[in-house]
């Protein structure tokens, strides 16, 4: 087997779609038995760090709560936001609660959500 060097797995890390990536991620965790989630410690403790926080947040995510009655639309408009192809985008939206798009600008992340709404989905940004 030839070991791959850490810019040819970042390459190819590049051309993966979120989903793809977050199951690679799952896979190397189980077959590791690792954590890949960051440390406790590093946030910041007591509700007036968290108030900091919360006053300081630049990017919001916007997460479909559920598809509604046109599923299809919403679909469409998922795929419109993300670079999902059909099967990803119609996997997200069967799993909602699941965010559609991450770490955007307050305006990016309200002009996605009123696309979603728009096609009937109920949506939350964050």
């Amino acid at each position: 087997m030839v070991a791959l060097t850490q810019d040819e797995l970042l390459a190819e890390f590049e051309t993966m779609t979120l989903i793809q990536l977050s199951e690679f991620v799952k896979a190397f965790e189980e077959k590791f038995d690792v954590t890949a989630a960051a440390a406790v410690a590093a946030a910041p403790a007591g509700p007036a760090a968290a108030a900091e926080v919360a006053e300081e947040q630049d990017e919001f995510d916007v997460i479909l709560t559920g598809a509604g009655e046109k599923k299809i639309q919403v679909i469409k408009v998922v795929r419109e936001l993300t670079s999902l192809g059909l099967k990803e985008a119609k996997d997200l939206v069967d799993g909602a609660p699941k965010p559609v798009v991450e770490k955007v600008a307050k305006e990016a992340a309200e002009k996605a959500a009123e696309s979603l709404k728009a096609a009937g989905a109920s949506v939350e940004v964050k």
